[in-house]
Order: C-alpha cells, then sequence, then structure tokens
C-alpha cells in the first residue's frame, strides 16, 4: 500500500512541476532579402531577460510551415501572404512588425528595341505569389497588357534564364537581381514593382511573426529589429561581412546597392497597420486563396489572442 502511495505521490508531484523555460528564443528567418535584416541580430546575439536569439535560415516557405506548426520557432521571418494566410487556417503567430518593403523589378535586355513593353514576353516566377500578384497590379495600373510566362518558376532559374539568353524579359528579385547585373552587363532594370504611391515605404511583402507567450517582449523585440534593420541600411559593407562570413550569402551575391534596392525598414504592427491592410486587401483582390480565402482578424494585427 506504502508502495502505491509513493507512486502515486511522485506522479503527481510531477504533473505539478512546470517546464523549465528555455534559454534560447528560437527565430526563423526565410532565406532572402529577410535576412538583411537580422545581420546584426545574428551577430550580436542579444538576450531578453537572459534568453538568447538564436537565428536558424530556413531555405523554403514549406519548411518555415513545418517549423511553425510544430512550435519550433518562436519568432519567424516571412511572405506576409504566407503569414496571413497560416494564421487564417489556425496557426495563431501574431504580427509584429514588417521589416522589408518590396525588392521586385522587371529587367530587360539592352537591344530589345524591336518589340514594345507592351507586346514582350514577361517571364515571371511564382505563380499566385506575391511577385506574380504584384507584376499584375504594376501592368493594370499602367495599362500594359504584356504575355505572362511562368515556365520559369524559381528566381534562380529566371536567373540562368536571362543569362543563357533563353529570356530577355522578367522580374527578378534580389538577390538574384544584382546576380544578374554583375554577370551580363546587358541586363537593366526597367521597372520598380515596388511603389504602391509617393507616400508609402512600399508594399508591405514580409512579416515577423511571433508566438503568443512573447507578447510581452513586443517593445523591446521592435527595439532590437529596428537597430538591426538601420544596421543594414547605413552601414551594408558590415552587414554584407557578417553574412557571408557565416555562409549565408555566397561572396559577391550582395552589395550596397541590392541592400538598398530591398527596401529595408523596420515599421512596428502600430506604425504600419494601415500599409499591411492595404497590402493585403490588394491580395485577397488578386489571389484570395493565396491568403486562405480572407482578411485575417484584428488578432492578428493586435497581439490579442
Amino acid at each position: 500500500m506504502i508502495k502505491y502511495f509513493c507512486l502515486l505521490l511522485l506522479i503527481l508531484c510531477s504533473c505539478n512541476n512546470k517546464p523549465k523555460e528555455s534559454d534560447t528564443i528560437h527565430v526563423s528567418v526565410l532565406r532572402g532579402p529577410s535576412v538583411i535584416a537580422f545581420a546584426k541580430i545574428i551577430e550580436d546575439s542579444p538576450k531578453i531577460e537572459g534568453r538568447r536569439l538564436s537565428v536558424d535560415i530556413v531555405d523554403s516557405p514549406e519548411q518555415m510551415q513545418a517549423l511553425l506548426i510544430k512550435g519550433e520557432a518562436e519568432i519567424a521571418a516571412l511572405p506576409m501572404i504566407n503569414a496571413a494566410n497560416l494564421y487564417n487556417k489556425g496557426l495563431k503567430y501574431s504580427l509584429l512588425g514588417c521589416p522589408v518593403w518590396g525588392n521586385l523589378y522587371i529587367v530587360g535586355k539592352k537591344g530589345d528595341h524591336a518589340q514594345t513593353s507592351e507586346t514582350k514576353t514577361l517571364h515571371i516566377f511564382g505563380a499566385g505569389t506575391t511577385p506574380d500578384i504584384l507584376t499584375r497590379y504594376y501592368l493594370k495600373q499602367k495599362g500594359l497588357s504584356c504575355s505572362l510566362n511562368y515556365s520559369f518558376t524559381t528566381p534562380l532559374e529566371i536567373t540562368q534564364g536571362l543569362l543563357s539568353n533563353q529570356i530577355r524579359r522578367a522580374v527578378l528579385a534580389e538577390p538574384f537581381l544584382s546576380i544578374a547585373l554583375k554577370k551580363d552587363s546587358t541586363i537593366y532594370i526597367e521597372s520598380n514593382l515596388n511603389n504602391p504611391d509617393s507616400t508609402s515605404p512600399g508594399f508591405a511583402q514580409t512579416a515577423i511573426v511571433y508566438a503568443p507567450s512573447l507578447s510581452d517582449k513586443r517593445t523591446v523585440l521592435d527595439s532590437l529589429l529596428n537597430k538591426s534593420c538601420r544596421f543594414a541600411i547605413y552601414q551594408p559593407e558590415e552587414a554584407i561581412r557578417i553574412l557571408e562570413s557565416r555562409k549565408i550569402f555566397t561572396p559577391g551575391a550582395l552589395t550596397p546597392e541590392s541592400i538598398e534596392r530591398c527596401r529595408i525598414k523596420y515599421l512596428s504592427i502600430g506604425e504600419a497597420k494601415e500599409s499591411i491592410l492595404d497590402f493585403l486587401r490588394l491580395i485577397k483582390e488578386y489571389e484570395p486563396k493565396a491568403i486562405g480565402g480572407k482578411l485575417p482578424d484584428d488578432a492578428f494585427l493586435s497581439g490579442k489572442q
């Protein structure tokens, strides 16, 4: 009897023990311009109330989705449309802010003057995603009617197509744009897809989301992200050094000009709410399924789960 009583007591005690909080805050960042915004945080590994921010680089939206579903990332940087889509599907992360406001450009090759821009084929990667939607929006706003080609499905394929002369006109994003410009002097930037109007910082393409457990840390997180983004803007060579030394980007892939073209500027949700809503409304108009068929509710934008 005593034996069973002791066993029961052990079980009850173990149930009442709260798991020890990890000394690490796991941050997942999708490889691309978002990583540039985190260069200073990657270098410094700052701590919040004794917990160190550890940044892991993720290579695909699918990998990011898996990490978020499993709860293995407490903070994540990913495309805004993916963040809204996952939230609408029940993944209750809240939006902290936006660090990247546009890195999409239409490029052409010099000497292609036989056709007008209205009749040239335009190659786009990511059908139904941000590059595709913003390209269609831009063409509509400018009254252009291009033939859109989606046969090259990634920015790397687009870049290779341009360099091999299989493609003459395309939409490209950084850092692939800089790589193409560096390797082929006949490639030039034709149009900027990142200016909805003269008063906007750009399109809120990137989201930083956080788990409910960090809701009381929003102010300090905003401050860290603002400093890290300013570091990338005002010390681009140092940001490049950090990212290259950790083999996040290959040497030469980034330049100060490419960082400038990424339109990095951290705005918290309080500062950027209307711009984010405008962007999500635009996505809903062109491709509603990309964000789960509806705008996310106010909890996504306010952090009040």
